[in-house]
């Protein structure tokens, strides 16, 4: 009987494909993330408070790596984890939980689903070719998203938010930046040992900001909601979500696995729905489903690329 169970259940994972199951994780445990960010830097530094995330996550993956015994990296695969550090954690991490200080989390949520479109711009310019329907679906998908945080897009216009705009901005450049290094450089050492690492010295970096500074606070002053909200974002957001991030990464199509930027803010509204009471309205509705009318062009675009060049191959 167990036998039985283990092979459908692997029969099914098979059949949906690990990569589209790690997609999917993506696209809804990060959307809860902005919401346990923002109940977090309520009550403490945000920029502490993702040092202390990301320090706790590093630990993890490092200790278990060291563990397995598994060799550590040489060389030039230092400049790399150093280099995603910067990109990945200590600027964009950083810099977005530092943003939803000052602006709500679904504002958050909507500006950090700008960073595809970068990657398009970046790739451009980088002078490699983009199929025309996968950047109108990208272009779509986004405008949908603009459409469900209707409310938030008012919050532009009030100088209280702007700092806390400007960051979140910021963190989408240098993320758009650091997962096209990621594509590219991750298989030059083990990705998940990379991720621990690129942790522990984001979190360092952190520290060492929040110290010269003086904007830290002691530790036993931290509240428990805070410490609860941390608890998740490093076993949920930084664990678990990032190893289905880089799985996804190194096994999905760019214009595919970026599409989880539009579905994280879709989560939270939902979330927020359902656990605070938030009203659902007719706005969320149309925004949704202009952005499932988007990601479909995407897969669309993609499914033809994969057809043509399949028969260029065998002709």
């Amino acid at each position: 009987m167990k036998s039985k169970i283990h092979t459908a259940f692997s029969t099914k994972i098979n059949a949906v494909g690990l990569p589209i199951i790690a997609l999917c994780w993506v696209c809804f445990f990060w959307g809860t993330t902005w919401i346990a960010s923002k109940e977090g830097v309520r009550h403490m530094p945000a920029l502490q408070l993702a040092g202390i995330r990301q320090f706790i996550g590093g630990i993890l993956y490092v200790s278990f790596f060291i563990y397995k015994k598994e060799v550590w990296p040489k060389g030039k695969q230092w400049k790399t984890i150093i280099i995603l550090s910067i990109l990945n954690f200590a600027l964009s991490n950083g810099l977005s939980t530092w943003g939803v200080k000052f602006i709500s989390s679904g504002l958050g949520a909507i500006l950090n689903a700008v960073f595809p479109l970068w990657i398009v711009i970046i790739t451009f310019f980088r002078g490699e070719k983009l199929a025309k329907l996968a950047i109108l679906g990208l272009t779509i998908s986004f405008s949908g998203v603009c459409v469900i945080f209707y409310d938030h897009l008012s919050d532009f216009l009030q100088p209280d938010f702007r700092f806390g705009i400007l960051l979140s901005f910021i963190a989408t450049i240098s993320w758009a930046f650091g997962s096209l290094y990621t594509k590219k450089k991750a298989a030059t050492f083990n990705p998940y040992f990379s991720l621990g690492l690129q942790m522990l010295i984001s979190s360092l970096i952190l520290f060492a900001v929040t110290g010269a500074t003086g904007t830290g606070v002691n530790l036993m002053s931290i509240p428990a909601i805070s410490w609860w909200s941390i608890a998740y974002l490093v076993i949920i957001g930084s664990v678990l979500s990032f190893i289905a991030y880089i799985y996804m990464l190194q096994n999905l199509p760019a214009e595919i696995n970026s599409i989880y930027a539009y579905i994280n803010p879709i989560v939270a509204v939902l979330l927020g729905a359902l656990i605070f009471g938030e009203a659902l309205t007719m706005v969320i509705a149309i925004g949704g489903g202009i952005t499932i009318f988007g990601l479909y062009m995407v897969n669309h675009s993609i499914r033809k690329a994969r057809r043509l060049a399949l028969k260029n191959t065998i002709t």
